[in-house]
C-alpha cells in the first residue's frame, strides 16, 4: 500500500483518533490514511494542543469534527464518545495515540522520579486508554467487529534510559489493551497495541538522545526504521476487516528491530570505533 493508493478498506467505518498534533504526528498521518480509505471520523486531543497545534487544518482536510478532551478526567472522556457517536454512529475503530511525561520534560532521572509527575504519566500515556474503553463499552459504543488500537514502543519490554517512566507507562498500556481485549472479544472487538520503531515526530524528538537511538534502530533494523506514514497504513489494515482474528497482540512494526540481534553495519562500525581508539 503507498500513500497515494486507496484500496477502500475502511468505506463506511466510523472512528476516533486520538493525539494528532501536527503533520508530522503518526496520528495525522493515520487520519490522512484512514480518509483515504474511505473512512470518517473525529478528532480529539488535550485543549492546550489543540490550541497550539494544527488540528482545525486537519479537520477541514478530512471533513472532520474536533472535540477537545482532557483524558485524565473521565467525564471528559465519556463526553467525547457521545459526541463521537452523535456526529457518525456508533464506532469502528479508535487510534490511542497518547503519550506525555512531565519527569522527562523536566529531566528528572528515573531513580529520581517525581512521583506526582509519574502518576500523571501513567494517567495520560496508559489509564486514558482503559477509560477511553470502559467509556465506549458502558455507552454501548462500539460496533461489533471494532478495532482499537493504542501506541506503544519497545520500551515496555526492554530498557530505554533516556524514556524514563514511559517505559513503565507503555507496559501498562499494554496490559490494559490485553485485558479488554479478552473480555470484548466475543463480540468480535478487537484490541492491540502497534510497538513503532523510532519515528521523527514533535512527540519523539522531544526525548533526550532520540537522535542517537534513531540512528541506531536504523542500523539494527533490517528494513530501516518506519517512517509515520507507513505505521498509519500498518494501522489502516489492523482497523479493516481482514484482521479480525488479531486481537490482545502487541505488534512490533520497527523494520526488524525486536528481534535482530547485530547488524553488519554495527559491527563494522564498532570495530572501526575500537581500532581507532587503539591508535
Amino acid at each position: 500500500m503507498t500513500q497515494n493508493t486507496s484500496y477502500q478498506l475502511l468505506k463506511g467505518k466510523k472512528g476516533l483518533i486520538f493525539g494528532a498534533l501536527d503533520e508530522r504526528s503518526i496520528a495525522w498521518r493515520v487520519a490522512l490514511a484512514c480518509k483515504r480509505e474511505g473512512a470518517s471520523f473525529t478528532l480529539t486531543n488535550a485543549p492546550i494542543a489543540i490550541r497550539f497545534g494544527a488540528l482545525d487544518q486537519l479537520a477541514e482536510e478530512t471533513g472532520s469534527q474536533v472535540v477537545s478532551c482532557d483524558v485524565s478526567d473521565y467525564k471528559q472522556v465519556a463526553k467525547l464518545i457521545d459526541a463521537a457517536v452523535e456526529k457518525n454512529g456508533k464506532l469502528d475503530f479508535i487510534l490511542h495515540a497518547v503519550g506525555m511525561s512531565p519527569n522527562i520534560r523536566k529531566g528528572n532521572e528515573y531513580s529520581q522520579l517525581n512521583y506526582k509527575l509519574m502518576q500523571q504519566t501513567l494517567e495520560i500515556s496508559a489509564i486514558s486508554l482503559h477509560k477511553v474503553l470502559q467509556a465506549s463499552v458502558e455507552k454501548e459504543a462500539l460496533n461489533d467487529g471494532a478495532s482499537i488500537v493504542a501506541l506503544s514502543y519497545i520500551g515496555a519490554q526492554r530498557v530505554f534510559s533516556k524514556y524514563s517512566d514511559m517505559n513503565d507507562a507503555k507496559a501498562l498500556l499494554e496490559s490494559i489493551a490485553r485485558n479488554f481485549g479478552s473480555r470484548l472479544g466475543k463480540r468480535g472487538i478487537r484490541v492491540n497495541t502497534v510497538s513503532q520503531g523510532p519515528t521523527k515526530t514533535s512527540a519523539g524528538s522531544g526525548i533526550g538522545g532520540f537522535d542517537a537511538m534513531y540512528d541506531f534502530a536504523e542500523k539494527l533494523s533490517p528494513l530501516g526504521n518506519p517512517t509515520a506514514d507507513e505505521c498509519a497504513d500498518y494501522c489502516v489494515t489492523l482497523f479493516s476487516d481482514l484482521s479480525r482474528k488479531v486481537t490482545m497482540q502487541n505488534l512490533f512494526h520497527d523494520g526488524g528491530f525486536s528481534t535482530n540481534g547485530i547488524s553488519e553495519e554495527l559491527i563494522f562500525e564498532l570495530a572501526e570505533l575500537n581500532a581507532a581508539k587503539k591508535q
